[in-house]
């Protein structure tokens, strides 16, 4: 739960309470956010949602997207800083950065991915942390639980960006 400083009538600041989602509810019960802070790009932040939690599936597919978004808008590299979460420094995210920095190489065409890591526990340091942290205090409601597309409709309005469809992992039919 973010911190929430706000002012009230009595006095008393307002308290987020954690609630639970009824079991019959249609809408996903977790959801993630993958988001790309882009200040050469008039300061944009992309962002897509995940139904369910991030895994390096879906990062490899997020990086991807950004990669396409990022030669139309002319760029030829990306410098990604993130932090030491598991889908990103994932052998498979790891293997997949350098497929795809290799290709880059061999075709010539493409935005080439330089990771950056951050030492651990010192999100201060990556850019993007300040925009989460007002991101969320901007769409956050103390007295009821918001659904998760309604929750995913407000930080693209916070952030300015479309509302992309959800990325999720393909299942496998057997």
């Amino acid at each position: 739960m973010p911190n929430l400083s706000s002012w009230s009538e009595e006095g008393k600041p307002e308290r987020l309470l954690q609630r639970s989602i009824p079991k019959d509810d249609p809408e996903p019960k977790a959801i993630s956010c993958y988001g790309l802070y882009l200040p050469e790009l008039d300061g944009k932040t992309w962002l897509r949602f995940v139904d369910g939690r991030p895994v390096s599936s879906i990062t490899t597919r997020f990086l991807s997207w950004c990669c396409e978004k990022l030669v139309v808008a002319g760029k030829r590299v990306l410098l990604l800083i993130w932090d030491n979460a598991s889908w990103h420094v994932s052998r498979e995210v790891r293997r997949w950065l350098g497929s795809h920095n290799r290709e880059l190489k061999y075709s010539g065409r493409g935005v080439r991915i330089v990771s950056c890591f951050l030492p651990k526990q010192s999100p201060w340091l990556n850019a993007i942390e300040l925009k989460w942290i007002h991101g969320k205090r901007k769409v956050v409601e103390p007295d009821r639980l918001l659904g998760a597309y309604e929750l995913a409709d407000r930080d693209c309005r916070v952030f300015g960006c479309p509302h992309y469809e959800h990325l999720s992992v393909p299942r496998k039919v057997v």
